[in-house]
């Protein structure tokens, strides 16, 4: 069965409207938790838009009371990710190449058109990360080509960006999409890496991708199934994610 991660940066978004706590990241983390998912996932930026340090050290003393989920953190490395995984070391984390300013993660590693120097830095990350106990994961477009560089630079698995398949999904190309995905995938592979997706995901394409490119190991998804929450209610959200995961 593919895992899901609860991605719930959009639950601090809401958070830090006010100054009330409201509502409790730790709480919410903790239904998910209850209702059956695997992980939970924060991406803390710069700007602390929505994760904050504090979060990050909450949410590491509420695994602990699961013990068979996992806490996986993703980010920059060159932002403060690799000092956020050392003081709690999580199970995973995910490097991501977003800028200070993007919005929202937009793109993976161009891993074939890294430079020397970039290379190098992005392999000290890795290398840093491991001797803290963390699984490695890279956020990387689903280029098949290119995941056995992930392989070389020291990551143990890759994480697919499943935007472009969203958006095929919207525009009823979902079948050439999955072929691209079921290829890269089918690379990470045989390189030896594991590999997860994120971005995008949801209750509309989430069932489909598992089948048709997998066997994927695990799903990071926050802002469809938050939104899906608000309706539903975080336990029963959960459980129809994983309906779709297996």
């Amino acid at each position: 069965m593919t895992k899901l991660s609860v991605n719930v940066n959009k639950v601090a978004t809401l958070r830090n409207t006010r100054s009330l706590d409201i509502p409790s990241i730790v709480k919410l983390s903790r239904i998910a938790l209850e209702a059956g998912a695997h992980g939970i996932t924060v991406h803390p930026r710069p700007d602390q838009r929505h994760i904050r340090p504090g979060d990050v050290t909450d949410l590491a003393d509420l695994l602990k009371s699961f013990p068979s989920a996992e806490y996986n953190i993703e980010g920059n490395p060159f932002h403060g990710l690799i000092e956020h995984c050392v003081q709690v070391r999580p199970h995973q984390a995910t490097l991501v190449p977003d800028a200070r300013e993007a919005f929202t993660s937009n793109h993976g590693w161009n891993l074939a058109e890294l430079d020397a120097t970039s290379r190098a830095a992005l392999s000290r990350g890795v290398s840093e990360l491991k001797a803290a106990g963390c699984r490695v994961s890279l956020f990387l477009d689903p280029v098949a080509e290119i995941m056995p560089l992930a392989r070389e630079l020291g990551a143990d698995r890759v994480e697919l960006y499943t935007e472009p398949y969203a958006a095929a999904v919207a525009a009823g190309r979902a079948e050439e999409s999955l072929a691209l995905y079921g290829r890269a995938a089918a690379a990470a592979r045989a390189a030896g890496l594991g590999v997860n997706a994120g971005h995008d995901l949801s209750l509309l394409n989430l069932a489909a991708f598992v089948r048709g490119a997998g066997p994927i190991d695990e799903v990071s998804i926050g802002h469809a199934l938050i939104a899906d929450a608000l309706e539903l209610g975080m336990a029963e959200t959960v459980r129809r994610y994983l309906a779709q995961c297996g």
